[in-house]
């Protein structure tokens, strides 16, 4: 028998071979490209006729047709093995592994290489599979790869469906990862009780794809189906899922002996703090949760590997801190589960975006981009539930700057993240910023439904305080806004009610009571600054400062307004100021210090001294004239500049007119067009909604 082969390297037309070979020169080549090495592992030649095999090497690398390593190269391989027999290919793949094994030789690779040639052999499925599954909380990409290539050489498809959902899950790819359970749980009888193989690791992968598309309601069902077929369908994580949907009961019946015991696996371990510490979060006085769920994530951080959870342990003490008055330490749990990667690449967009809102919580607007940025949600649209966390964490961002545009837009985005989400536990977070942004924007029925959700939901928990106190104080809040009483007045009577056992609630209510105060005109000093104190004590430092502040502005005697402003600074030490071209320029605590009278006579001398130190070249603005200037282009008063950057309105009248003279303006429209010219955009400068004007001033020196 004769064939045709290529030259060595060049792939040849599918009916023009330029070189012929004998019968047994063919066979050598035909093993080698199969993956015999010769020497080395010898194929078994059916038409060698006794020549060695070395010899046949030696006459097809003469003939072209092998590297000078007697190595066919990959264009041969391919040309080969696509026009040689089946059965002769087959045979020779066969007695290829069966050498593999009685040399004890690693099949990895091999197997790769022989499921993608299409070879079926239980061997290298069995290698496959158990490679693909070991990848599948390090290298979810990689798993999903090797597990099709094991259904590929024979694997149970059945049986490997969990394991390739739970990869395409650890890539994101919830479609995927549903569709492929689909047809895994429709093989599943009623009547013939668990029969699936696997099917504990598909209950736990299907109740992570409901949490995830933020429906918490389904991923509790599938728990609940599941146990109804068989307890050990069940396990810690299917009690998160329980209680954050609302079945307390649920949940504690599985904690305390639905379940199967824990083993002591580090994940089964912080699986179990988990759940436990969860359910302490519901309880009146939760402050056990906190510390228990911190270990749960310390454990898991361990691991170094993820499961598929309907939260990651991290993700809910960073939430629980954060609700609970604890930025500082919501952020470092999310340092520490991000720097060693817990829950992987799925999970890393919502750690990413809880970092985000325990720096903006911190005041640390800079650091909240940058955990944003971190969160990779501008390369591909986040799932579900992460899109409703980030657009109530532009909210917030936009709602503290005082942007009203962006205010607008990202309400935009968040009302319609809502729509494609159910309220549970775990949007109790964005809802509290939500419900006060929907105040402002005077939309609060906009949001009704999803509130009423939120209340049905905490109701059935027993309104635990953890949980249904930052709420409440949310609504207290958008009722000062909207200037209604009667939506005021149930929640502020819920947080008295709560702050016998719960001290954040007597914050809050006190807080409340400040407010009501300040907007009537009748306040007290001492009780608005004791009000704001106990929110930066209780790591609501913004609001306390933005309290003070309010109230500084209402002030009718000087020293109050000045012993407020104080207190206001004081809240927000290290708040990030709008950067200038050099970087952004931070106020320290004692800056503009003292009387509002020596601030204003001092003001000249402080911006002598930094207009020493600009470049030379034309007019320019000091750091704290960019900042005041980017403030009046987005349409700000006197007393809303004041409030933002804790200095007196006379101080913020003398800085525009500083500014107008340097830059040589005559009008407001002339001061205006300077200003957006001077103002580099990369550095934060925008202008109000629709170019808004400076308005007039009303003889209170309100408007610039």
């Amino acid at each position: 028998m004769v064939r045709n082969f290529p030259e060595a390297g060049v792939r040849p037309a599918q009916d023009a071979l330029p070189l012929d070979l004998d019968t047994a020169t063919y066979e050598v080549v035909l093993a080698l490209c199969v993956g015999f090495s010769i020497p080395g592992l010898v194929p078994p030649l059916l038409h060698s006729e006794g020549v060695p095999p070395g010899q046949l090497v030696a006459r097809a690398k003469s003939a072209g047709v092998l590297q000078a390593d007697g190595r066919p190269s990959p264009e041969l391989r391919a040309a080969v093995l696509r026009d040689a027999g089946v059965h002769q290919v087959r045979r020779l793949q066969r007695a290829l592994v069966d050498a593999y094994c009685a040399e004890s030789l690693p099949l990895g690779t091999l197997a790769r290489q022989l499921a993608a040639d299409g070879f079926v052999d239980e061997r290298l499925a069995r290698v496959l599979h158990e490679k693909g599954t070991a990848l599948l909380g390090a290298d979810p990409g990689g798993a999903l790869e090797l597990l099709e290539l094991a259904v590929a050489a024979g694997a149970d498809a059945l049986g490997t469906a969990p394991r390739q959902a739970e990869a395409a899950l650890g890539l994101g790819d919830l479609d995927a990862a549903s569709r492929i359970l689909d047809t895994y749980f429709a093989h599943q009888s009623p009547d013939a009780g668990l029969t699936l193989p696997d099917f504990a690791r598909a209950v736990r992968v299907s109740c992570a794809l409901w949490a995830h598309r933020g429906m918490m309601s389904r991923a509790a069902d599938v728990q609940r189906w599941a146990a109804g077929l068989h307890p050990s369908g069940t396990d810690a994580l299917g009690a998160l899922a329980l209680l954050a949907a609302g079945d307390a009961a649920g949940a504690q019946s599985l904690v305390e002996g639905g379940a199967p015991a824990p083993s002591p696996s580090l994940h089964d371990v912080g699986h179990m703090l988990l759940a436990e510490g969860a359910l302490l979060s519901l309880s009146p006085e939760p402050y056990g949760a906190l510390p228990m769920l911190i270990r749960a994530s310390d454990t898991v951080n361990a691991t170094r590997t993820a499961v598929p959870a309907p939260d990651m342990p991290a993700g809910f003490a960073a939430t629980v801190a954060l609700l609970g008055g604890s930025p500082q330490t919501a952020l470092s749990v999310i340092q520490a589960a991000l720097a060693s990667g817990q829950g992987g690449r799925v999970a890393r967009t919502r750690l990413s975006l809880l970092g985000g809102w325990a720096a903006m919580l911190l005041d640390q607007p800079a650091l909240t981009r940058t955990f944003i940025v971190e969160a990779g949600v501008r390369d591909q649209k986040p799932i579900p539930r992460d899109e409703l966390l980030l657009q109530a964490l532009e909210v917030g961002l936009a709602r503290r700057s005082g942007d009203a545009a962006a205010l607008v837009r990202a309400w935009q985005g968040a009302r319609e993240a809502l729509l494609h989400v159910s309220v549970d536990l775990l949007t109790v977070l964005p809802l509290t910023e939500l419900v006060v942004a929907a105040a402002r924007l005077r939309d609060l029925e906009g949001l009704k439904p999803h509130l009423e959700e939120a209340w049905l939901l905490l109701s059935k928990l027993g309104n635990p305080p953890l949980w249904s106190v930052p709420v409440h104080w949310a609504a207290v809040q958008a009722g000062l806004l909207l200037e209604r009483p009667d939506y005021l007045a149930p929640h502020a009577a819920a947080l008295v009610r709560q702050a016998r056992t719960y001290p954040l609630a007597a914050t809050f209510a006190v807080a409340g009571k400040a407010w009501v105060s300040v907007l009537a005109g009748r306040f007290t000093v001492d009780a608005v600054e004791a009000a704001a104190v106990g929110l930066g004590a209780a790591g609501f430092g913004w609001e306390g400062a933005r309290l003070a502040g309010h109230a500084s502005a209402r002030a009718a005697d000087r020293k109050d307004m000045t012993r407020l402003l104080s207190c206001a600074r004081d809240l927000r030490p290290t708040r990030e100021r709008i950067p200038g071209p050099a970087g952004p320029h931070r106020e320290t605590p004692n800056e503009h210090a003292g009387t509002a009278a020596r601030a204003d006579a001092g003001a000249g001398a402080r911006a002598a001294s930094r207009d020493d130190a600009r470049p030379p070249g034309g007019p320019s603005l000091s750091g704290r004239e960019r900042e005041i200037a980017q403030l009046v282009l987005r349409g700000r008063t006197y007393r809303e500049i004041s409030e933002e950057i804790f200095i007196s309105p006379r101080t913020v009248e003398h800085h525009v007119a500083r500014i107008r003279r340097r830059l040589g303006a005559s009008s407001r429209s002339e001061l205006l067009a300077r200003l957006r010219l001077s103002l580099d955009p990369a550095a934060g400068g925008s202008t109000a909604p629709g170019g808004a004007p400076i308005r007039t001033p009303n003889g209170n020196g309100r408007n610039p």
